[in-house]
């Protein structure tokens, strides 16, 4: 069959015009054969975004921005509802978890819209078409400003310093402080020389005391020869004391400290008791009328001595001649008692 040359004329337009329009959407963001999911978002700006900028999520381009409009002035009262901006999900299968939401990110060669997934996903999905909320991040002029405005001010600062410094050295270096600084200079080079002469006399002195100086250092010497000898000494004396006060610590001294406490409080208890006329000691101390009967018989016993050496013959007779004996008669063991007797008085 033979094809006119009409026919091929026309079918190549035809092909040529599908080709542009296909090209010309997919310049605009559309898939190249379409079928892409459309949503929409709420920004309070456009921040510069245009169509054909990229929709991100986790920095994989997803999608691409359709359409930027600005929305009806009844809208400015929601001041982050003013710009509407129509963007298509392209990634098949991907589908957008309510409570996500979106994000305009100014860039230096290009401004991208990320998508913020809610992996979560407990409310559902949203369907194709919703309307999701955005939010722009610190555009870049800010970014910029956010950086540079501290750097700037401190440069600022610095150059005020410089200033002050350049001032204060020009002032240095006039007439009075060159004259000044080279009084200082003189004065330095004065203490020098005299610095220079302390040390020649500090040599010779160290030259002629050095003798002495090897005799100090000797006896240093031996001074530290005795401690070292002494510190064997020191050591066995520690060892002592710590075996006196592991003695001391292995020694039963809680009972012992306990019976002492016990022997005080009887002690106590006792003199207590004395004092209050209790037991034979207390009525001793307590009973008067028997002290006065003990120095009454102390009395008469005194009486009673004095009157035997004084006449014996009352009480001791002797016969000669076997005569009956006067007073009370005496056995050999109480005369000999009572000789004993008469001799201590």
């Amino acid at each position: 069959m033979k094809v006119s040359k009409e026919f091929k004329i026309g079918l190549a337009v035809i092909l040529s015009t599908a080709l542009l329009i296909l090209g010309v959407n997919y310049l605009k963001g559309n898939s190249f054969f379409g079928g892409d999911d459309i949503y929409y978002g709420h920004f309070p700006t456009s921040a510069g975004i245009s169509p054909s900028s990229p929709v991100t999520l986790n920095g994989v381009e997803v999608g691409k921005v359709l359409a930027v409009d600005l929305m009806t002035p009844s809208s400015y009262t929601d001041p982050s509802r003013r710009v509407l901006i129509k963007f298509s999900v392209q990634t098949s299968g991907l589908n957008i978890a309510r409570g996500s939401g979106l994000r305009i990110v100014p860039g230096v060669l290009s401004t991208e819209m990320q998508l913020e997934q809610n992996f979560i996903a407990e409310e559902g999905y949203f369907k194709v078409g919703d309307t999701l909320q955005g939010t722009v991040s610190q555009e870049l002029t800010e970014q910029i400003e956010t950086q540079l405005l501290p750097v700037k001010r401190k440069l600022e600062d610095l150059m005020t310093s410089i200033d002050n410094i350049v001032n204060s050295i020009s002032v240095f270096w006039d007439t009075s402080a060159a004259y000044s600084l080279d009084q200082s200079l003189n004065e330095v080079k004065i203490a020098i020389g005299r610095f220079g002469n302390v040390a020649y006399d500090l040599e010779g002195l160290i030259a002629s005391e050095k003798v002495k100086l090897a005799n100090i250092f000797s006896n240093v010497e031996d001074i530290t020869y005795n401690f070292k000898q002494t510190n064997v000494e020191l050591q066995r004396a520690i060892g002592n004391v710590a075996e006196i006060t592991d003695s001391l610590l292995t020694a039963d001294l809680k009972g012992t400290i306990n019976e002492a406490t016990l022997t005080l409080k009887k002690l106590n208890a006792a003199l207590e008791d004395t004092s209050n006329g209790k037991g034979t000691i207390g009525k001793l101390l307590h009973d008067e009328q028997l002290y006065d009967e003990l120095n009454a018989t102390a009395k008469r016993l005194q009486d009673l001595v004095e009157d035997i050496k004084v006449h014996p013959e009352r009480y001791i007779h002797f016969s000669v001649f076997g005569g009956k004996s006067k007073g009370v008669p005496l056995t050999k063991d109480e005369e000999k008692k009572l000789k004993e007797l008469l001799e201590k008085q």
